[in-house]
């Protein structure tokens, strides 16, 4: 009878989905078969929920599959998972980057291994980036450059799930990249857990933007360099004289900004106040006027006021950001922002939808500003591409998959670009 190759499922951030491509590299190579791999996220407990859902209708469509669960919720809560009937294996985020975790697993599996694989993730010193040359569509590939997180945010669970801030060293990034290019890419992502965090835990201590122009300089033939979610306050100048003076460097940043009140952002252990976001912004937008900008932004922490959320809502306009990705609040067990007094419900439901309604209009305003501008875009399939600030462009006509594209924006619908021609 045929063995089936594993599947895999996966939620969450760009890097559970760069180490499922990594897990199935692991798996292929020691000759797993036959096998359900979910890679949890824990960031919300709604991520949660939705992961045990998917498990029970795995299992349901897959009744004699071995079913494994990994990923940060696995890590944070391993039982959750040990304890639901349908699951026959709970590995952690470090032993899932492990080869002889899937050497074990394809030799022995269930009933000679531990039913919870679950290590001490604050022991982990080093960051599995090395494992895979990227992932993504043919033209874009994701390149991990750091793991974890030395922050304790009071409503973040991340960090007991991913550990202390980890960095892949500037050498070993650079060798990838010139792979990546080698093989075609033409645009390659930095991603991390706390991107701004990388190189701390390296010699010499370089930053973030130290990483970025050391990429631009040794890898010339890099078409479109782009950089993941950041937090702002720990922005070095290095990044600033990227923004300033490496068109090769996208005008995109997502922003870790999570609120827009002053006592919020304290009473979450942010480390930086609505006037810090605002003055970022508007110098990242004078050195780069093409800049645009993205953010997270939870709607209803905990005491959060009505008049505390106008406050994020005013945000918005006054950061000009136009990619919004807004986080109903959700307790996390284990963090400080779950004992605090909690927020009704309904208006926390009735808060996120007023932020994604002034996020609509914002991107509706970038939409329409772009008609008559000349783009260079990135063709993910033959019929859309992404501009510079990642804006998805939809052609008429077929055009050349993984290639650079230049076009006039003929118009746009509620959430792309269009070019008629």
């Amino acid at each position: 009878m045929d063995r089936k190759a594993p599947i895999f499922s996966t939620f969450g951030c760009r890097l559970n989905a760069y180490e499922t491509e990594a897990m199935k590299e692991l798996a292929n190579a020691a000759g797993l078969s036959d096998a359900i791999v979910v890679n949890t996220c824990a960031v919300t407990s709604e991520a949660v929920r939705k992961a045990r859902q998917d498990i029970r209708k795995l299992r349901r469509d897959n009744p004699n599959a071995r079913l494994v669960v990994t990923g940060c919720a696995a890590q944070t809560e391993p039982d959750t998972f040990s304890n639901m009937d349908e699951v026959d294996l709970v590995v952690g985020n470090l032993e899932k980057m492990q080869p002889e975790t899937w050497a074990g697993l394809a030799a022995n599996f269930i009933g000679e291994t531990e039913r919870v694989q679950v290590d001490d993730i604050m022991s982990a010193t080093e960051t599995a980036g090395h494992l895979i040359d990227g992932f993504g569509t043919r033209s874009r590939a994701y390149v991990q450059v750091q793991n974890g997180c030395d922050h304790r945010c009071t409503f973040c669970i991340i960090p007991y799930g991913r550990g202390n801030s980890r960095s892949v060293p500037a050498g070993v990034v650079v060798e990838q990249i010139k792979r990546l290019v080698a093989t075609g890419y033409n645009e390659v992502v930095l991603t991390g857990v706390d991107l701004t965090s990388w190189g701390a835990d390296l010699p010499a201590e370089p930053k973030l933007g130290d990483l970025v122009m050391r990429i631009l300089k040794l890898v010339p033939d890099l078409p479109r360099l782009r950089i993941s979610s950041i937090d702002s306050i720990e922005v070095d100048p290095a990044l600033l004289e990227a923004i300033a003076t490496e068109p090769r460097l996208m005008p995109h940043l997502h922003l870790s900004l999570q609120a827009g009140d002053d006592m919020i952002l304290k009473r979450m252990k942010r480390r930086h106040l609505r006037d810090d976001a605002i003055r970022f912004c508007e110098e990242a937008k004078r050195l780069r006027p093409d800049m645009v900008f993205g953010a997270d932004i939870i709607a209803g922490f905990p005491t959060e006021t009505e008049g505390m959320f106008k406050n994020s809502l005013r945000l918005i306009e006054e950061c000009n950001l136009t990619w919004l990705h807004v986080f109903p609040y959700s307790p996390r067990q284990g963090t400080p922002a779950a004992r605090m007094p909690q927020v009704n419900g309904r208006a926390i439901k009735d808060r996120a939808s007023r932020l994604r309604a002034a996020g609509d209009a914002q991107v509706e305003k970038h939409l329409k500003a772009q008609i008559g501008e000349r783009h260079s875009i990135l063709m993910e399939n033959p019929t859309m591409g992404r501009t510079e600030q990642f804006t998805e462009v939809l052609f008429r006509a077929e055009q050349p998959e993984s290639q650079i594209v230049e076009a006039t924006i003929s118009g746009c619908d509620q959430s792309r670009l269009i070019v008629e021609v």
